[in-house]
């Protein structure tokens, strides 16, 4: 007879259901699995053997297939030596077959037969409260687990309390959810000195989750900025919170089960690889694009990135999603995020200031900054020169508006959008607008309408960049609890899009 057990195996943030399939038969003594399992996989024979060696069952002297179904989709990772080995104890009759078949399990067992906690148990729970199964997974991930009330969870600290569960010997309690992380302490606004125009970019760009460049000499503050970008943002929802918490789980980030309110803020270095940033690599792992989703990914010395990496970024930001293609799958990940860049405006950093640019201005200038490709470039919205803060300005008292200020008309603008596109769907910020809803939720007045065609006219404006600007002008009305986008609303968007010489 074949006994079954069920676990998941990871596309992306979904996790699709495996039947585990054990069949003790007579012939030759072996323990093999089958069903495209990769080296980690393979090996659980050896650990399912000890652990229960460890615990004084012994298996018979017959032949032991484990086949993995579907046999053509692969299985990764350690957390199959849970489901494989009560698909084996069913089998030898050691646990109830009904019981083991009810549940999704999931788990890497030790040589001693303690459950060691594994990624991905999140989007487990998620799958199993759809097949409407339990979850059984180690103790260290319960709290992650739990935190999908639809779904049933079991966390053992060891293979011999999950056989007392199922056996009536010991019932184990439901896991309980884990702490929600409250926000750190941010960085605060206040601690910049001057920089006014670039302020009021971050509250626009936190405000309607705009793309944000900012160009200056060193020591301008760019990076100090970026930094307040968090302390700018509202809390993540539930429902966000929940997505992000996923992706985070497959890439083993969430800490003791907890799930965070605070919005992520990722800053890769720029020596970063295509699949750190992108995802891919071994077992196709999200990459610093998509842990950044609904959140800010930072990238500092924008030129130094490599051009092929950057350019990989131009699809994500407008699809909010990204592919990661293998020969055998695509994977796909959500990476709806705000992205800040900063960049000097040439190698050397000083091309702004004539007594202290190299002999090869302007030229250097347009090399170093021509790494950012034209079609990049056209999709970040707000784009600011930061200029040098003299050192006597560093003497001068606290701004008077602090992060918490500028917070509190984020929020008022979110809750604008949010009252505009409906909770739950797919738009959620005024950069998410397009088509016949942007046209619908952004058309400006006459007079907006006329400086905007002749700003198109002048500068050369592509569609995608007509469209950027009409969003934003959106924000700043929403920022000035505006219902209609006016002729000041429209000139300040425009000012943010054009090259700073021209602005």
């Amino acid at each position: 007879m074949v006994a079954l057990a069920y676990t998941v195996a990871f596309e992306g943030v979904e996790a699709r259901l495996v039947e585990v399939q054990c069949a003790v038969a007579p012939g030759m003594p072996a323990f093999s699995i089958v069903g495209l399992p990769d080296k980690a996989v393979s090996e659980a024979r050896e650990r399912v053997r000890a652990a229960l060696t460890s615990m004084s069952i012994a298996l018979p002297s017959k032949k032991i297939v484990i086949n993995l179904s579907p046999a053509d989709l692969p299985k990764e990772g350690s957390h199959f030596d849970l489901p494989i080995a009560l698909a084996l104890l069913a089998a030898l009759d050691v646990l109830p077959h009904d019981a083991v078949a009810a549940t999704v399990a999931l788990g890497e067992l030790s040589l001693t037969g303690a459950l060691m906690p594994v990624i991905g148990a999140l989007p487990a729970a998620m799958a199993a409260a759809d097949e409407d199964r339990t979850l059984l997974c180690p103790r260290a991930c319960g709290a992650e687990a739990a935190w999908v009330e639809s779904a049933e969870v079991i966390a053992p600290a060891t293979l011999a309390e999950a056989i007392q569960h199922y056996t009536g010997t010991r019932i184990l309690p439901p896991a309980t959810a884990g702490e929600v992380t409250g926000p750190a302490t941010a960085r605060d606004l206040r601690d910049v000195k001057g920089q006014e125009r670039a302020k009021r970019a971050l509250e626009i760009a936190a405000a309607g989750r705009h793309h944000l460049l900012f160009s200056g000499p060193p020591g301008s503050g760019k990076s100090m900025l970026a930094a307040r970008m968090p302390g700018l943002l509202p809390p993540l929802s539930p429902r966000e919170a929940l997505e992000t918490s996923m992706i985070h789980s497959l890439a083993g980030l969430l800490d003791e089960g907890g799930i965070s309110r605070v919005r992520p803020f990722r800053e890769p270095h720029h020596t970063a690889s295509m699949p750190a940033i992108v995802g891919g690599g071994r077992g196709a792992k999200p990459g610093e694009i998509s842990l950044a989703h609904n959140g800010v990914l930072f990238l500092d010395e924008l030129p130094e990135f490599p051009r092929p990496v950057l350019e990989t970024l131009r699809q994500p930001i407008e699809t909010g999603e990204v592919v990661v293609a293998r020969a055998n799958a695509h994977i796909r990940y959500p990476c709806r995020f705000l992205l800040v860049a900063a960049a000097n405006p040439c190698r050397c950093g000083h091309l702004t200031e004539p007594d202290r640019a190299c002999s090869r201005a302007p030229n250097c200038g347009e090399e170093y900054m021509g790494r950012i490709s034209g079609p990049l470039l056209d999709r970040i919205d707000l784009r600011i020169e930061v200029p040098p803060v003299a050192y006597t300005d560093l003497d001068l008292p606290p701004a008077g508006e602090g992060s918490a200020e500028v917070a509190a008309r984020v929020v008022a603008a979110r809750a604008r959008q949010a009252a505009r596109f409906g909770e739950g769907g797919v738009l959620r910020t005024n950069a998410d607008a397009e088509g016949t809803t942007l046209e619908s939720i952004a058309a400006p007045d006459a007079e907006g309408r006329d400086l905007l065609s002749r700003a198109a006219d002048r500068f050369g404006l592509t569609a995608r960049g007509y469209h950027r600007i009409l969003r934003v002008a959106r924000t700043i009305a929403d920022l000035a609890g505006s219902d209609e986008v006016r002729r000041p609303h429209v000139a300040e968007a425009i000012s943010y899009r054009l090259p700073p010489t021209q602005s």
